[in-house]
């Protein structure tokens, strides 16, 4: 059991930005902004090759002056100027870091947080790649192999994202073949948007590709969208990405906020103890100490072998059993633990994570 409270105790809850819309890896911000991308990605670069530089392009789409107030790092190991003038409506300035490089062969992501005027949260941009001590075969820089087509991953994590907004990001990929290579694809998912529609990668080079998830209030919680690579004519193995959708709660209005459900739970993990293969049961007792109706819009479970089974709306004042039922047979021996992530109407806990535990015999 002290494995699954390890996990407890690591399990982390999702966040996510409420004020932007992105399109592919850039980003308009409150009708007033512009951004070129919020995220530069170096790919695999040598440690030898010494300080990475990247710039940022923040661009006015607005009718009054815009300041660039801060940008703050994450850490030492990067550096930051950028336009300290107004930037006039029409006009455009920049962001540019830099990433000393310096800290080893190993994945690195850092992050400036950006302050806007008029722009009432910080946007985040990211730097991102991989460090190397030495040069690598492609072919090992993107495992994942579809006919000649390389690529790093067949599930991209999209992440969060808030209703009437949009995800989006780049995925790199790479020819490992001896000819040109030309990539489309098909069979793309609703919401779920690719550009541009065609590659064509020289033998040996590497290309990217950006997409875009709209969100839609038919889709709550983790969702996939599924998209099939068409390598030289030929469909391959199909990609997906996946991202969470919560509710937006930045414009309700503090009358709203105060007469909003208010989840409580007796109960937020339910131990099964000591199971052999059959239907398990998990019940969890909530109170809605709110002064409207409590809905889940979406129950999440990370294991196939867990099935929603009730999740009623609860009244006003009232209380009600969520159940989960488990099928202790598609679970390994040994300890488990199922972590399920209700999304809810309420802006006080929008995700509620709740959990299963016990020891299959």
């Amino acid at each position: 059991m002290k494995k699954i409270l390890t996990l407890l105790a690591l399990f982390a809850t999702l966040s996510v930005a409420a004020q932007s819309r992105r399109s592919g890896a850039g980003m308009t911000l409150d009708g007033r902004v512009e951004l070129d991308k919020t995220v530069h990605d170096f790919g695999d670069v040598l440690t030898s090759s010494g300080p990475l530089t990247c710039t940022f392009t923040v661009k006015n789409i607005s009718d009054s002056p815009l300041v660039i107030y801060n940008v703050a790092k994450s850490c030492g190991c990067t550096e930051v100027t950028w336009t300290r003038e107004e930037i006039a409506p029409g006009a455009s300035g920049s962001i540019t870091a830099t990433y000393s490089n310096d800290e080893g062969p190993y994945p690195f992501s850092k992050t400036l947080t950006v302050y806007l005027s008029d722009i009432a949260k910080p946007v985040i941009l990211r730097l991102r790649g991989t460090a190397r001590s030495k040069a690598v075969p492609l072919a090992e820089m993107y495992p994942v192999h579809l006919g000649d087509l390389g690529v790093k991953e067949l599930v991209i994590a999209g992440g969060n994202m808030v209703q009437g907004s949009e995800r989006g990001d780049q995925v790199s990929v790479a020819n490992l073949g001896k000819k040109q290579l030309t990539l489309s694809f098909t069979d793309i998912s609703d919401g779920l948007t690719l550009s541009p529609s065609t590659l064509v990668i020289p033998a040996g080079g590497k290309a990217s590709f950006s997409y875009t998830v709209t969100s839609s209030r038919e889709r709550w919680g983790k969702n996939y969208y599924y998209m099939t690579p068409v390598v030289n004519g030929r469909a391959q193995k199909r990609m997906s990405v996946w991202a969470f959708t919560k509710e937006d709660f930045s414009g309700w209005t503090k009358a709203q906020r105060d007469r909003a459900g208010q989840p409580s739970f007796e109960n937020s993990t339910v131990q099964l103890g000591q199971v052999k293969d059959g239907i398990q049961t998990a019940r969890f007792h909530v109170k809605n100490l709110g002064k409207s109706p409590l809905h889940i819009h979406k129950a999440d479970a990370d294991s196939p072998a867990a099935s929603i089974t009730r999740m009623p709306d609860v009244p006003a004042g009232g209380k009600a059993d969520y159940e989960v039922a488990v099928d202790v047979s598609k679970l390994p021996k040994g300890e488990f633990l199922i972590v399920i992530a209700l999304t809810t109407d309420t802006p006080l806990r929008p995700l509620v994570n709740l959990f299963i535990s016990g020891v299959k015999e």
